[in-house]
């Protein structure tokens, strides 16, 4: 089963951290992403910009609105993102529980629907 591991990180507290704990971290999650590789269990994944760099999209009565910034206003905003393909939920969160910024963020473990909506 896929599974999308969404990071919700407090970006001030991030903002905080010195470069080296963020290449610490960084390097951290590589590796845990290779473990995966290796397993055949990581389907892909990348780090995103700060909210600040987002672009939100929305068509109502058929006209486009494009404002700056995330969709929502929260202090965690995604992060970043790990595909995963695992045999269930107890798995997923287990590995959502390595991600490095889980001591210190949010990790929403999320399954992928395939194909059209059955209902």
């Amino acid at each position: 089963m896929k599974y999308m591991l969404m990071i919700c990180r407090d970006e001030p507290a991030w903002d905080t951290l010195g470069v080296a704990e963020r290449q610490r971290v960084y390097a951290e999650t590589l590796a845990l992403a290779d473990e995966l590789t290796s397993r055949g269990q990581y389907l892909g994944g990348f780090p995103l910009h700060p909210s600040s760099s987002a672009t939100s999209v929305r068509v109502r009565d058929g006209k486009r609105l494009v404002t700056d910034g995330p969709y929502a206003e929260t202090r965690e905003q995604l992060g970043g993102y790990m595909l995963i393909d695992v045999k269930d939920l107890d798995e997923a969160i287990a590995i959502a529980a390595r991600i490095p910024l889980a001591r210190t963020s949010t990790v929403e473990v999320r399954p992928v629907r395939e194909g059209p909506p059955t209902s």
